[in-house]
């Protein structure tokens, strides 16, 4: 789509799949956009030396992320923005990461964050958003967890939400439920009531302390995300929210 503007379509690729996931490295790039490594590693030094994207190491690993000092880089996102909303829903969920190299034992992954999620007593979550009208704010609340089976966990969530309006109440039901045999963890939303769930996705170990949605949840244009992290004193959900008026990410902490 916009190859004819960016020149090459490993640049193109490597701009929308940092605008969804945040950062890259070589190797993943070839693996999730299952592409050769070469042109991969040739778009990257072309955008690092034009100023565009700018790398760093963690450990031996070379990651990328676009550089904010960039005077353009608002109206790229922006740009890229609208080329991802416009890509067919089966090229969507290409772009977002959802396993990574690290080995991992996925039924011990799947078992210690379902464990977690039983314990989950009250949130707190931060909304940030790269559109002019966006979420942008922070809130918290309780939780109230009910067990209808074992592999059935009802989050009831209540509390406030602080923005640019002011301050607002919410109310929230999620459901949780646990298929060791197929290795996932799905999410629905309640809004309409236990008997008509609103699918969201299913969460698959992609590490050694986390899960990802195996795929994206449409919702009309709008494509959702979500990550799920396990840490010692909390779970941490990422939401990450594309569409033609939102560029969000959300930050829900479960504790």
């Amino acid at each position: 789509m916009l190859d004819g503007l960016l020149g090459s379509q490993s640049v193109q690729k490597i701009l929308l799949f940092l605008f969804v996931n945040g950062k890259c490295y070589g190797t993943q790039l070839q693996r999730q956009l299952n592409t050769s490594l070469t042109p991969v590693q040739k778009a990257l030094l072309r955008l690092e030396k034009g100023g565009v994207v700018m790398s760093y190491y963690e450990g031996k690993t070379r990651l990328y992320q676009f550089d904010p000092g960039y005077p353009l880089l608002e109206e790229l996102e922006l740009l890229l923005k609208k080329a991802y909303t416009l890509l067919p829903a089966h090229e969507k969920k290409d772009f977002f990461v959802t396993k990574d190299d690290t080995k991992r034992q996925d039924g011990k992954v799947l078992l210690s964050l379902w464990k977690k999620l039983g314990e989950v007593r009250r949130l707190t979550f931060n909304a940030k958003s790269r559109s002019k009208d966006g979420w942008n704010g922070k809130g918290k609340g309780e939780v109230v967890v009910t067990r209808e089976k074992d592999s059935v966990l009802l989050f009831a969530e209540r509390g406030s939400w602080h923005g640019k309006q002011g301050e607002v109440c919410f109310s929230n039901t999620f459901r949780w439920t646990l298929d060791q045999r197929a290795g996932v963890i799905s999410l629905e939303h309640l809004r309409r009531g236990p008997d008509h769930p609103v699918f969201l996705f299913h969460l698959a170990p992609s590490s050694s302390s986390s899960l990802a949605s195996v795929d994206s949840h449409l919702c009309g244009s709008d494509a959702y995300f979500g990550k799920i992290f396990y840490e010692k004193q909390y779970l941490r959900l990422n939401w990450r929210v594309i569409g033609p008026r939102k560029n969000e990410e959300i930050d829900y902490y479960y504790l």
